[in-house]
């Protein structure tokens, strides 16, 4: 029996795999046997960590720096990608960014740049790379989206507008590609231990809290998302459309 979450001959295009949450969805798909193309805005075009773990597991890895804050820089990168002959199989937008003020004091330019990563310039990725994807009939696009896709949050107010369009630009393209055998889903991290969270692990209060309310009784990892990326990358998925997988250690059960 063929299985399903073998992913041999795939190629994985992961926005932000640097670290955190994005490098551990591209090594659990290099894992399961994709070549992955990394790319964020400080990534070492060679000899980076990631790199370094990808290949030791035999599977090659490309990498694009692209500041996904720069709406040119990213049409500019699709171009780049298109010359260079790279047609993914996979896309996993995950680059993103969040800025923390009350409502009240949110600056313009902190809305705009949250705004610009975390939704248009996904927008824009999915539509270049999700074009070729349509033509050749096949095809697995993964957002990034959070509990703040279904929660407001608190001084994040572009954040979680940011993540509440994740959800809807999910289910909008899932509606458009999924007869043309594109599936386009979405994973929703709870709390995780990562930079984005640093704050938050760092305040005592909101720490105490968070974990409180979380039946697992801990912080998420980065590797918590392997399972979740490869099911929603590989065939097993092939029923799956717009879709927002939670991977939150039950928060949102609570």
């Amino acid at each position: 029996m063929t299985n399903p979450f073998d992913l041999t001959g795939k190629t994985a295009l992961v926005t932000g795999c640097k670290r955190g949450i994005g490098r551990g969805m591209a090594e659990a798909l290099a894992a399961a046997g994709a070549d992955i193309v990394g790319v964020s805005a400080s990534l070492e075009l060679s000899g980076s960590e990631i790199e370094k773990s990808v290949t030791a597991m035999g599977r090659s890895f490309t990498a694009y720096q692209c500041d996904f804050s720069d709406r040119a820089a990213v049409l500019a990168f699709a171009a780049q990608l298109e010359a260079d002959g790279v047609k993914p199989d996979i896309l996993v937008n995950n680059a993103g960014t969040i800025k923390r003020k009350p409502a009240a004091e949110h600056p313009d330019d902190w809305w705009d740049e949250v705004i610009e990563v975390n939704l248009s310039a996904q927008f824009v990725l999915s539509r270049e790379v999700g074009r070729g994807m349509v033509e050749r009939g096949s095809g697995k696009i993964i957002f990034t989206a959070s509990l703040l896709t279904f929660q407001g949050g608190i001084t994040v107010p572009g954040y979680a507008a940011s993540k509440g369009g994740i959800g809807q630009l999910t289910k909008a393209l899932a509606n458009e590609w999924a007869g043309k055998g594109v599936n386009v889903n979405a994973i929703a991290p709870g709390y995780i231990a990562t930079d984005n969270t640093q704050a938050l692990q760092d305040d005592p209060v909101r720490s105490k809290a968070i974990l409180e309310r979380i039946p697992q009784g801990r912080w998420g990892t980065p590797a918590d998302f392997g399972g979740p990326a490869v099911f929603l990358a590989s065939a097993a998925s092939d029923y799956v459309n717009g879709e927002i997988l939670v991977v939150d250690g039950g928060w949102m059960g609570r």
